[in-house]
């Protein structure tokens, strides 16, 4: 069944007439639903033939939903009616906002906005769909910088809903409001944030896979491990390592960097070393055959997981230090037909301990513990999904043996892991918590905002302030807190935003009145 046409009641458009420069993946994306959406479109491209190009692939994909009968051959004719080439940027003087979506160079922005400041109208918006650079910095050398704004898509643009505006330092509010509506008529939606290193999302994204890079370099798990803890208990779409080598690690090493050094060298975002080297290396990822896996016809091969070793049941000891975690645990244990012990002392015991941002050696030496016999469980998701399990260096083999029997006993998927503070799941959650948080304090967007937009631009479950109040603001401040004491590392310092509304038990969306 055909789609029907636009409703014709719908609010009038900000604006009529769109100009496009850099008819590549982006300007091209930013075509399709700029004339989907009633606009008028010109596209210009230093390459002559650019811009037909375009236009014959925007027209390729609206064949394909006639062809499947999403979409009527009235609306097709009629979306293509509103796009044409244009062979000089002079041609553009009639729009009411231009888009550029050229090279990510500053030095290229500036004098193309200078070019373009002085053909259009002075009511024109210039907008740049940067996904780096400073705005207040292109804007820079023009003589209207309050009619400068960002506009950022994420590729590709007819997919990912969501667009980031990104008001420079003397950008009017009458722009930003102008440009907020015209997102939202786009069909996407529009997430004001501030102009700073990274903007909103690209900023939030920084724990994911900085953070298992730094697991990975410590030797705690490797990468299938990894991403298979993410995936299975956290709910991911994919893991960090499966996403680096998808996006290429030259790009992702790439921003990396960039945000790491816009901040003078923030911890927060403070990249591992394994980047540099596999970059050097060649190991990119899917595009180069090889990256954290390896990759065959395209297709990831993803190395199986361990079988386990089973072993008879044995009496286990739970910890009663977190009584939700003892409770949990317990049930497990009879649900296995595992006995109890009665005490730790128990010379035949599994003891099971819960750390919460520590590791199992300093958690077991805490409470009294054999080392020998005690090992940690994660319980941040609780024990329905994939379970992860921690060793320390004194732990037994036939111990370590008997608990992945255990803790497989019902078919779950267990996942061994070497001694850390706060496992893989905790550690990554925590992080991500955190540094959204900041954003929040930094006041880039708005909690809501930040929220949609992570889920939308990053596709995690929850944005990163409600993942934080799923699990809880105390338990997150305790895993960073911990964290922090254990390593002395000042990337796990909690955010001010975080440690006051966990300690007044406040949920993590609350603004200040």
């Amino acid at each position: 069944m055909s789609s029907p046409s636009p409703d014709s009641t719908r609010e009038p458009l900000v604006f009529t007439r769109m100009g496009i420069v850099g008819t590549g993946a982006m300007g091209r994306g930013i075509a399709q639903i700029a004339a989907q959406a009633g606009l008028s479109v010109k596209l210009f491209d230093q390459n002559p033939k650019a811009a037909d190009e375009a236009i014959g692939f925007v027209a390729g994909l609206w064949q394909k939903k006639v062809n499947k009968g999403s979409l009527t051959e009235a609306d097709q004719n009629r979306f293509l009616a509103a796009l044409s080439p244009v062979a000089e940027l002079s041609e553009l003087a009639d729009c009411d906002v231009i888009v550029e979506a050229i090279v990510e160079k500053m030095e290229a922005k500036q004098s193309l906005f200078g070019q373009l400041e002085s053909l259009v109208d002075e009511d024109t918006v210039l907008a740049t769909n940067t996904s780096s650079l400073s705005v207040t910095q292109i804007a820079s050398g023009c003589a209207r910088p309050e009619h400068i704004i960002g506009f950022h898509f994420f590729n590709p643009v007819p997919l990912m809903k969501i667009v980031e505006v990104i008001p420079g330092v003397k950008t009017s509010v009458q722009v930003v409001e102008r440009m907020m509506q015209l997102g939202q008529q786009l069909g996407h939606f529009a997430a004001q944030a501030t102009d700073t290193p990274g903007f909103l999302v690209n900023h939030a994204g920084r724990a994911f896979g900085t953070e298992a890079l730094r697991i990975l370099a410590e030797g705690t798990a490797e990468c299938a491990d990894i991403d298979r803890i993410m995936t299975d208990q956290g709910g991911f779409r994919m893991g960090p390592f499966t996403l680096m080598d998808l996006t290429g690690l030259d790009v992702s090493g790439a921003v990396m960097d960039s945000i790491y050094h816009q901040y003078y060298q923030e911890p927060r975002y403070r990249p591992a070393y394994l980047v540099q080297q596999r970059i050097s290396a060649g190991l990119f990822g899917r595009k180069t055959g090889e990256g954290f896996y390896r990759y065959q016809d395209g297709r990831q091969v993803m190395p199986e997981e361990s079988s386990i070793e089973r072993t008879a049941s044995c009496p286990v000891w739970i910890s009663p230090e977190d009584e939700t975690s003892h409770q949990a645990l317990k049930a497990l244990v009879e649900a296995a037909g595992w006995p109890t012990a009665a005490s730790e002392q128990d010379p035949e015991a599994l003891c099971l301990v819960t750390p919460w941002g520590e590791d199992v050696s300093t958690c077991a030496l805490r409470q009294g513990l054999p080392p020998s016999r005690t090992l940690g469980v994660d319980m941040l998701a609780g024990l329905d999904k994939r379970r992860s399990i921690m060793t320390s260096p004194a732990t037994d083999s036939y111990m370590a043996r008997a608990a992945m029997t255990l803790f497989s006993d019902d078919g779950s998927a267990v996942t061994r892991l070497k001694d850390s503070q706060g496992f893989v799941l905790q550690r990554i959650i925590a992080c991500i918590v955190n540094i959204g948080c900041d954003i929040a304090q930094q006041g880039i967007a708005r909690p809501d905002t930040i929220n949609r937009a992570v889920e939308l631009g990053l596709g995690y479950p929850k944005g990163p302030l409600a993942l934080g109040d799923h699990f809880g603001p105390a338990r997150i401040l305790e895993i960073l807190n911990n964290l922090l004491e254990s390593t002395g590392d000042p990337r796990y310092r909690p955010s001010p935003w975080l440690r006051r509304r966990a300690l007044l038990g406040l949920p993590l969306t609350a603004e200040e009145n």
